[in-house]
């Protein structure tokens, strides 16, 4: 197997427009160019009301939340301990979508009764999920109310184990639930298949909003805000988006809504902890994206998470002071910068028993392991994999003759009902469609990736395992011009099942070519006169072999802002040589 890929780097699907009545009444109803309708059409969006509804997300188009199954259930058995006066504690994981889920709940809570805390499991020591010896410290501290978020769908023992001595649980989860449900209180998982809920996509922070709004709805309803301020649940996207996009959950329908409203107020930035993140992050200042979010902020949160202290993170996104919440910026930025020197060393492993092996190329799923790698950071390690090689790929830290394994998947393959065939090779197990936790003993894990191996080639939607780029419209360089460009703003955020816009051009050549920062290829583009500056992130080495080419071009145009001045960049996604 080899990284250096000729060219082109990925196969291409070229969408083309097929009803231009729909394209052009999409066109004069939003005012936007017969591209962006085409993207509309493309993603689905063919008649007026569900195109408005994705291009101008709004709060009054959330579902209501009282259509998730139990949640009445869970509402009335909270309301009950805050007016017990009963002891609570939010249960929740380690990574983002955990930690800023812990954080609304918290929050919100808070506010209505004085007694409620919040645990988060260490990941080496404890690892995910609920925990029996927690429970025990739990009932030693007099609480009767456990509220699990982002886990607890699969721990059925440990929650009849808690009923058994008192304690009531309520869950809030969305992985996929692969046998019976637990004994709790209230079982909420939109992934139930008796669940009428229509947005099955949620991350954990999603529920957890969902939750709240229907608490403060029946709250309300008691009369409970009469002489109170009544609480603005819109304040709290800013956290449900870094969560939402944390989880690379869809971004499309409520998951949609949340990030696009939540990326404004991160923008603004009013929220003390996320100010200093963004400061730390060197971001203030500026707009932030999907893309900034993901790259910028949120591997900062998952850092205390992953090898540190997920209460810093907790604490950071709760204060309202500037001052701590700086303090505490500065340490998650330490963590993840360790975490990064980490993840280097871990890769570096890994391409190197890739180059030593002769039958990486017959792999249809990549499986490696080691008891040299930490834990906290194997996930990212496999998401890397997983762009590099276009394979589902599984990264286990080895200790004391048991690994805990972490998966992520492409498109086309879910790697949860992949493992649930594995499991009689597994400890345990969870997950979703596109990431996956395994526990297993060393001696099990040839044979795991073997099973895995063929269960890939099997269920693989596509069946070269080849990377495939989704073209949404031809359009020659001369086309792209700003007036229209900044449009694409419209269908932001991008992300998961709403990629980032592509576009397709014939018949190109490029000139002035030379590479700036970590390895990026900046080029002039000219086709038919017309001439367009670009960049190819970390595509340095093909300086060369475009030079005097003429060649064929998918790309993304963006406007680029430098020193007062605005122009059309073209943002390469990948090349097809023609001559």
């Amino acid at each position: 197997m080899t990284i250096n890929n000729p060219l082109p780097l990925s196969k291409w699907n070229i969408n083309e427009a097929d009803d231009k009545h729909t394209e052009e009444l999409l066109s004069r109803e939003f005012g936007v160019h017969p591209i962006i309708s085409q993207i509309l059409m493309n993603r689905g969006f063919r008649d007026i009301e569900s195109a408005r509804r994705f291009l101008h997300p709004s709060l009054n188009d959330l579902h209501s939340p009282f259509l998730m199954k139990d949640i009445k259930k869970g509402i009335a058995r909270l309301m009950k301990a805050i007016h017990d006066k009963e002891k609570i504690v939010i249960y929740g994981d380690y990574d983002a979508d955990g930690i800023t889920s812990v954080v609304i709940l918290l929050k919100f809570i808070r506010q209505v009764t004085p007694l409620i805390d919040y645990y988060i499991p260490d990941r080496i020591q404890e690892g995910y999920g609920l925990r029996i010896p927690a429970i025990d410290k739990f009932k030693k501290g007099n609480v009767s109310l456990i509220i699990t978020v982002d886990c607890g769908i699969s721990d059925v023992e440990q929650i009849a184990y808690a009923q058994s001595i008192g304690i009531d649980t309520i869950v809030l989860d969305h992985h996929e639930i692969s046998g019976e449900l637990p004994p709790a209180v209230a079982a909420i998982n939109p992934n139930r298949e008796d669940c009428p809920f229509p947005f099955k996509g949620l991350a954990g922070v999603g529920i957890a909003y969902n939750f709240l709004i229907a608490l403060r709805g029946s709250l309300n309803k008691e009369g409970f805000w009469k002489d109170k301020n009544y609480p603005n649940l819109k304040e709290y996207l800013d956290i449900v988006s870094l969560g939402t996009i944390g989880d690379i959950a869809p971004l499309i329908d409520e998951n949609r809504i949340f990030t696009k409203i939540g990326l404004e107020l991160i923008t603004e930035g009013k929220r003390p902890g996320i100010k200093a993140l963004k400061e730390v992050s060197g971001v203030d200042n500026q707009p932030i994206d999907s893309f900034k979010a993901s790259f910028s902020l949120i591997p900062r949160i998952n850092a205390a998470g992953r090898i540190a202290s997920p209460s810093d993170a907790v604490q950071l996104l709760l204060t309202d002071d500037l001052s701590e919440a700086r303090v505490l910026a500065e340490k998650l930025d330490s963590y993840n910068r360790n975490r990064q020197a980490m993840e280097k060393k871990i890769l570096s492993d890994i391409l190197e028993m890739i180059n030593r092996s002769d039958t990486m190329d017959k792999m249809n799923s990549l499986v490696f392991s080691s008891d040299q790698w930490h834990p906290g950071i194997i996930g990212i390690v496999a998401s890397r994999l997983v762009e590099l090689f276009n394979r589902p790929a599984f990264v286990i830290s080895l200790q004391n003759g048991m690994g805990k394994g972490s998966g992520r998947s492409i498109s086309g393959f879910n790697i949860y009902k992949g493992i649930q065939q594995c499991a009689h090779l597994l400890a345990s197990y969870g997950g979703h469609y596109h990431a996956a936790g395994i526990s297993i003993k060393k001696e099990n894990i040839a044979e795991f990736a073997a099973l895995l191996d063929q269960i890939t080639l099997d269920n693989a939607q596509i069946s070269d395992v080849s990377v495939q780029t989704n073209i949404d419209a031809e359009c020659p360089i001369a086309n792209t011009r700003a007036d229209w460009i900044t449009q694409f703003e419209l269908l932001a955020p991008f992300g998961s099942k709403n990629p980032e816009p592509l576009l397709y051009a014939r018949d190109v050549r490029a000139s002035s070519l030379f590479i700036v920062g970590n390895n990026h290829l900046k080029m002039s583009l000219n086709s038919n006169g017309a001439s367009r500056d670009s960049i190819w992130f970390n595509m340095g080495k093909y300086i060369h072999t475009l030079n005097g080419t003429a060649f064929d071009l998918v790309f993304t145009p963006q406007i680029n802002n430098w020193n007062g001045s605005q122009d059309v960049q073209l943002k390469i996604k990948d090349i097809n040589i023609i001559s």
